[in-house]
């Protein structure tokens, strides 16, 4: 069974940086609000590395030799261009020998409501029995995470993968627990609802648009 964890559920300082990306003032803030997903992305890997495996070493103090524990193996990193730019480096500012994969995936419009997930650029590490930590700021329909996911696991197939959201709707989190297997969830917040576009209400807009501009 995928192991679901919501950090809006419990009260901690991440409620304060979630009130702020989805507040359309502070929004326009661009340094404030990359800060914020970076700080989110932080956050939810601290919870995540509870998870991983550590290894017992011999450290040397100023006074004496004493065991302590470091990460078993460093993760690969995997962020979807460009929106998870930030949330990412939130992510390896923790893991920071991680490696990291680069994925460019887009909506390709049929008309104003239907749209095709489409792949671009792949750039992805060896990931062959490595734990992946696949990050995307917002989880709508799920159907770029199961593209992007079966794209890599061509490539090779991980011990463990754990996907990293600010913000999921519902029906996207269902649908990609019901498809996945071996994965983990770290979401910020959790919404009920997907308009006509399948964007996520309340949500907090474009993400990528608010982090880096307004694309043509």
């Amino acid at each position: 069974m995928n192991k679901i964890t919501v950090l809006a559920e419990k009260n901690s300082v991440v409620q304060q940086f979630l009130t702020e990306i989805r507040n359309k003032e502070i929004q326009k803030d661009r340094l404030r609000f990359n800060r914020n997903i970076e700080r989110i992305g932080e956050l939810l890997a601290y919870e995540l590395s509870k998870d991983m495996e550590y290894s017992v070493v011999d450290t040397e103090t100023p006074l004496t030799t004493t065991k302590t524990k470091v990460l078993a193996e460093q993760p690969v990193v995997t962020a979807v261009l460009r929106a998870a730019i930030p949330l990412q480096r939130g992510v390896t500012n923790i893991f920071d020998n991680a490696d990291s994969a680069f994925i460019s995936a887009y909506r390709n419009y049929i008309d104003d409501t239907s749209f095709e997930v489409e792949l671009s650029y792949v750039a992805v590490p060896p990931i062959q029995d490595r734990v992946l930590i696949f990050t995307d700021p917002m989880l709508a329909t799920g159907k770029s995470v199961l593209l992007t996911l079966n794209s890599l696991l061509s490539k090779g197939e991980p011990k463990h993968t754990h996907i990293v959201a600010v913000v999921a709707s519902r029906e996207g989190l269902a649908n990609l627990n019901a498809n996945l297997k071996n994965v983990s969830f770290w979401i910020g917040a959790v919404d009920d609802t997907l308009n006509s576009h399948s964007y996520i209400v309340p949500g907090l807009g474009d993400a990528g648009d608010l982090a880096f501009g307004i694309k043509e």
